[in-house]
């Protein structure tokens, strides 16, 4: 892992700071790191840990129990994939399968470009749209075996020039 560049180790300072000795400061400056860097590298959880008087134990521990989170930068553009029961008997796979031919993500993972990122997910609390997708944010229900998706992305692709 490489190390941060100074704006990003000040922006982590600035987060640390406006939390420190407030209640639940720890979680407080990881949604804050994640806003601004897009993941939690290693040098946030010293810094956050050291903030907040906790162990980095105990701050990876957090990290790693919130799917929210993630230690690994993400792409520009980010596609989760729910798996959930539901979306998956309705065709979850085969969309998942298309995003990952489309963008050559592997899962859970980010194109070697850095422009696109594959979560698979339990569960985005839409099951009634089955199958969803949320790709940048915004949640895509009803999709079909792969031709919604295939669109989405080349839409993203068009608009990025890489089409």
């Amino acid at each position: 892992m490489g190390r941060l560049n100074k704006e990003s180790l000040a922006k982590i300072d600035e987060i640390v700071k406006t939390h420190k000795g407030k209640r639940g400061p720890v979680k407080l400056m990881l949604h804050d790191v994640q806003r601004e860097l897009g993941y939690i590298p290693l040098e946030a959880m010293e810094k956050i840990a050291d903030g907040a008087g906790v162990s980095v134990a105990d701050v990876y521990g957090v990290v790693t129990f919130y799917t929210q989170f993630t230690t690994q930068p993400k792409g520009k553009h980010v596609i989760n994939v729910c798996l959930g029961t539901a979306c998956y008997v309705k065709g979850a796979q085969a969309i998942l399968d298309k995003a990952i031919e489309l963008t050559g993500c592997p899962v859970n993972g980010t194109s070697k470009d850095e422009m696109f990122s594959i979560d698979a997910t339990r569960c985005l609390g839409a099951c009634g749209l089955a199958p969803v997708a949320v790709v940048d944010g915004k949640v895509y229900g009803n999709l079909d075996k792969g031709s919604k998706i295939a669109d989405i992305i080349n839409d993203i692709k068009k608009e990025e020039g890489i089409a």
